[in-house]
């Protein structure tokens, strides 16, 4: 009898672990699924307890899991089940206040983690962000506000910092009150099939990839009230390089793929292919550099773009920068296809993006450096792009002379938008302080005529214009008005 104790200890203890000792369910740890009791302290035993004994998943069946902040440990995977939702406490003190990027889940410096399954984080933005505008009024949060929006104590969904071999998977991501998700100095990221429906509140960037390097977003849906999926520079000393984003479809009331608006150290290898943007307020793909960031070897590849307002922004700014120059080089983007609307294409987001850069007449894809930082060897190749046309030139005017066209002005220290201009002179590509840049197979389609030629070009040097085509209804007309300008001598 003594010699069969062992057994049946080890049969009971696998009993209540799971199916093996590295799978913990919730409920061993008294962490209740009924949405009202605050689990916070039960759960992040249960993680810290999973992490001091070799590691393992904590597994969330059907439920609502009512918790503040979780902070996650090295070697520890959260498996959320079907049905299985964790959620966000309404009060802004349940979870890491005062922690610079606060977060339900969050990580700092730890290795191996990940979130799986498919279940649900949902943040409760709205109601979270309501009770810190009341505590703001009250008195007991100090916190500035930007456009009527705190700017700080806001939580995000996840965030983790300088975290490595990271791993989320099938989860769905929703309603947070701030940046949904930001993965900030993090390596060996992998982020697959997930879903993002986020847009209960400003600010909702659906993902942020900030100064990472060694990353992967495939196969995700993202829906979000701010940039869909983003990546940013922080800090001068870093970059994001290697970064992969393939097979994701990107809906928002701002941008659908952009680099910025934060470029302080810079971007390099990166490689978007084969993606979706819809109903998106501002670009399909916009890259930023305002900060001093280097920007190059960008592969941009089979990106289709529908009821969006603009098509492509790539801008060299002076905002932030801090005496460095930025720059955008080695830029390709090929097999684009893009439709771009009159009409709103956020309407009925909750919170919609301002239209404060009206009125103005459609913008036209826009290539922009500053005078001595030009951009330079981008290369557009297989790409058709759709405008409504019809500008009106009695609602808002800019003409092609050579005194026109130096009068735009070269705004290096405002924020970077594609409408920051308001009207510009082309309805299909205006490109300005750039060299080497290459147009291949480009086509440009107005479905009504537009007072403004096609293509601008202002200080573009060497250029090469290989079957780049127009289509506009209505008396034919010079489409491609050239200022201070050449052609590559190759």
């Amino acid at each position: 009898m003594m010699k069969l104790k062992p057994i049946i200890l080890l049969g009971l203890l696998i009993c209540t672990l799971g199916l093996s000792a590295k799978d913990y369910n919730a409920s061993l740890f008294g962490i209740r699924s009924n949405g009202t009791t605050l689990n916070t302290g039960a759960i992040q035993r249960a993680v810290d307890y999973i992490s001091e004994n070799g590691g393992g998943t904590l597994k969330f069946y059907v439920g609502r899991y009512l918790t503040g902040t979780i902070v996650m440990k090295p070697n520890v995977t959260i498996s959320l089940g079907e049905g299985a939702i964790i959620l966000g406490s309404t009060n802004i003190y349940d979870y890491n206040f005062g922690t610079p990027n606060s977060a339900l889940i969050y990580a700092n410096g730890v290795e191996n983690i990940g979130i799986e399954g498919k279940g649900v984080i949902e943040g409760q933005g709205q109601a979270l962000a309501y009770h810190v505008l009341d505590q703001m009024h009250k008195g007991l949060i100090e916190d500035p506000m930007n456009y009527d929006r705190p700017r700080n104590h806001r939580p995000k969904a996840i965030y983790f910092r300088a975290c490595k071999n990271v791993k989320i998977e099938g989860i769905t991501v929703k309603n947070a009150a701030d940046w949904v998700q930001t993965y900030d100095q993090c390596e060996d990221v992998l982020i697959d099939g997930i879903t993002v429906d986020s847009k209960a509140f400003w600010n909702n960037d659906g993902i942020d990839i900030v100064d990472c390097k060694n990353f992967k977003l495939l196969n995700s849906y993202i829906d979000a009230a701010d940039d869909a999926i983003c990546l940013k520079s922080h800090d001068a000393t870093k970059r994001c390089e290697n970064i992969e984003i393939r097979n994701c479809t990107a809906r928002s009331s701002a941008n659908g793929i952009k680099f910025g608006t934060v470029s302080a150290g810079g971007y390099k290898n990166i490689k978007i292919i084969n993606n979706k943007v819809y109903n998106t307020f501002r670009s399909a793909f916009t890259i930023a550099t305002p900060d001093g960031a280097i920007v190059e070897d960008v592969l941009v590849d089979s990106l289709y773009a529908y009821n969006t307002g603009n098509a492509l922004f790539l801008r060299v700014g002076a905002r932030w920068n801090k005496g460095r120059q930025g720059a955008i080089k080695n830029v390709t983007i090929q097999n684009v296809y893009a439709e771009i609307t009159a009409d709103k294409p956020d309407v009925g987001y909750t919170y919609e993006g301002p239209i404060e850069d009206n009125p103005r007449n459609i913008s036209p894809a826009s290539i922009l450096g500053l005078v001595g930082q030009p951009v330079s060897n981008v290369t557009l190749k297989n790409i058709e792009i759709h405008y409504p046309g019809d500008a009106n030139p009695n609602y808002a005017f800019r003409g092609v002379t050579p005194k026109e066209l130096d009068a735009i002005p070269e705004m290096a220290d405002a924020y970077p938008e594609f409408s920051q201009f308001k009207e510009l002179p082309a309805w299909g590509l205006y490109v300005r302080h750039a060299e080497g840049l290459i147009l291949d197979n480009v086509k440009f389609i107005a479905k009504k005529g537009d007072y403004r030629p096609a293509l601008v070009f202002d200080d573009v040097k060497g250029y090469t214009l290989n079957k780049t085509t127009f289509d506009e209804p209505g008396k034919k007309k010079k489409q491609l008005i050239l200022h201070n300008s050449s052609q590559s001598k190759r």
